[in-house]
């Protein structure tokens, strides 16, 4: 499986719908890649909580699925298009911080509206609503699991996440670098503890003032780092065997001996 993360840079001085045509043809240029991954809010900018409201967009029709869409199909990839400020219902709807998966033919497969909002009394924990739903993909490669930046810090999601099947988390972020340190310790042990790749895709460049970490990880199920960017914009392509997670969970069994919470399928 060939897995490729886009770790674009978002830098406002660049439009949205700029920035839409350029990570379109980056995807577009990822054809033969099995999955393609985008950061969190790559639109707007994760930290740029001004600009939430005038940078939402509804999913069916709306500017980002429409551009992701057809990049999907031209590609012919699986495509995680990171995630948008939804607004549901349109027009007058509360926000959400909503990633969106596409499959090779550019159907929009599943959604998913982030559950943990980051900023404790302003920013996205105050502007937005919080997703109530775990969600998995069936992809031909495995199952993914999905969740989104600040959900990283809570693993009982990623448990519930394995009970539902998940071989691969998927996680889009826009990771402050300050907090860089933290990133590559849980991003370990989600994987680690649920004995899952993980591939976690962040953002390069500053918006809102918040120097962004980069640093996107691919990672395998014994925790070892396959893949890791820099802190500038990068294209970073790994292959995955996805029997790795079968073969490490058979001769590691760690998950079996669960005795709180639902043991894994």
């Amino acid at each position: 499986m060939r897995a490729t993360l886009l770790q674009i840079e978002v830098d406002p001085a660049e439009t949205a719908a700029d920035r839409r045509r350029r990570a379109a043809a980056l995807v577009r240029a990822q054809a033969g890649a099995d999955l393609v991954v985008l950061p969190e809010l790559w639109p707007v900018g994760a930290f740029a909580s001004d600009d939430f409201a005038a940078g939402a967009e509804r999913l069916d029709g709306g500017p980002t699925a429409e551009a992701m869409s057809a990049a999907a199909r031209d590609a012919g990839v699986w495509l995680h298009a990171g995630s948008v400020v939804e607004r549901d219902p349109w027009p007058d709807g509360p926000l959400y911080n909503t990633s969106l998966l596409f499959a090779p033919d550019g159907t929009l497969h599943t959604a998913y509206r982030k559950i943990h909002r980051f900023g404790f009394d302003r920013g996205e924990a105050v502007l937005m609503a919080g997703g109530s739903r775990i969600v998995t993909a069936a992809l031909p490669q495995g199952v993914l699991g999905l969740a989104t930046c600040y959900d990283l810090r809570f693993p009982e999601q990623f448990r519930l996440l394995v009970d539902a099947g998940a071989e691969m988390l998927v996680i889009p972020a826009g990771w402050p670098a300050r907090r860089l340190a933290h990133w590559r310790v849980l991003l370990q042990a989600r994987a680690i503890e649920n004995q899952v790749f993980v591939l976690a895709c962040g953002t390069a460049g500053t918006h809102a003032d918040v120097p962004q970490a980069g640093h996107s990880m691919v990672i395998d199920p014994w925790g070892a780092v396959l893949a890791e960017a820099g802190a500038a914009e990068e294209v970073l392509t790994v292959e995955l065997d996805p029997s790795r997670v079968a073969a490490t969970r058979s001769d590691f069994p760690v998950l079996r001996d669960r005795v709180l919470g639902a043991p894994p399928r």
